[in-house]
């Protein structure tokens, strides 16, 4: 669970970051992400899909798309000290993709350090 630096839990932050979101757009190999991280909270993750499925939400699931992946995987070895991986490369390629460089992540470290652009010139802004 992720938690800020004074040892508090930071899903407050997350929850706020979704509910002031014009949109969420969720790249689709996130959810197997999440599916893994959820595991043992099958009801959290029927929740969170009838949530991301549901047309009144803000939720915009983003499929896989061929160059997406191509992106992806020149992100991650691009960043290759980080060791970001398919799912977080995808995460930025879409960004990149629809322009959207506000991102809401737990993973700061990694989305912090790393750019995007055809001159990987354009940091991630890490919501909240």
């Amino acid at each position: 669970m992720a938690a800020r630096r004074d040892g508090r839990p930071a899903w407050p932050d997350y929850a706020g970051g979704l509910r002031t979101a014009s949109a969420v757009i969720v790249p689709a190999l996130v959810l197997a992400e999440v599916d893994y991280f959820l595991r043992e909270e099958r009801a959290a993750m029927r929740k969170l899909l009838a949530e991301i499925l549901d047309p009144k939400t803000r939720y915009e699931l983003e499929p896989v798309e061929p160059l997406d992946l191509v992106r992806a995987l020149e992100i991650d070895a691009r960043f290759a000290s980080l060791g970001l991986g398919l799912v977080d490369g995808m995460v930025a390629a879409v960004a990149e993709r629809r322009g959207v460089y506000r991102i809401l992540t737990t993973d700061r470290r990694d989305f912090g350090a790393i750019a995007v652009g055809r001159r990987y010139d354009r940091a991630l802004e890490i919501a909240p």
